[in-house]
């Protein structure tokens, strides 16, 4: 599976001010990750420059070349902002939650697949990976070092050592 070059950063949900200014979610673990960037894009690879940007209660205000009135600025409301991963390094052990889902989970020791995660949930203290099984059924498995042996990305491979209790069968 090949990685997504681009990668969903943040959402444009409203105007600011009065000089094109637009206020964004930021879909990412800290929001002034999105006040190191020099330039954003849209879904259609189209490049979103970015002349300034800072953190407001949790939300990123940011100014965007070309984007000089309100109404150039409402336009632009809803659109989803990505990332080029390029423009990003990782600190080793780290990983973007779009390159998670979708992985394959299973037993590091028997091989044993268990399913996919479909969701991740930043909890504070550790990540919690939502695990799908083919059968439908969803398990939580914590984010730990105790539990996690390899996140094999480029293969889309989870492999863990489970919590005991963690996918036995109901009786």
């Amino acid at each position: 599976m090949a990685l997504k070059q681009y990668l969903e950063i943040g959402k444009i949900t409203s105007v600011h001010g009065l000089r094109g200014e637009v206020k964004v979610q930021p879909w990412c673990d800290e929001p002034e990750l999105l006040t190191d960037f020099e330039s954003l894009y849209y879904k259609s690879g189209t490049k979103a420059v970015i002349e300034y940007a800072r953190v407001q209660k949790n939300m990123v205000i940011m100014k965007l070349e070309g984007v000089d009135t309100v109404e150039k600025a409402q336009k632009l409301r809803g659109r989803i902002l990505y990332m080029d991963r390029n423009d990003v390094e990782l600190p080793a052990g780290c990983y973007f939650v779009q390159d998670l889902i979708g992985m394959t989970v299973k037993h590091a020791e028997t091989g044993r697949v268990y399913g996919t995660i479909t969701e991740v949930s930043p909890t504070g203290a550790n990540d919690v990976y939502t695990v799908k099984s083919e059968d439908g059924k969803e398990y939580l498995v914590p984010g730990i070092p105790e539990v996690i042996v390899k996140n094999d990305i480029e293969n889309s491979v989870m492999t863990i050592i489970p919590l005991d209790g963690l996918f036995d069968e109901e009786s």
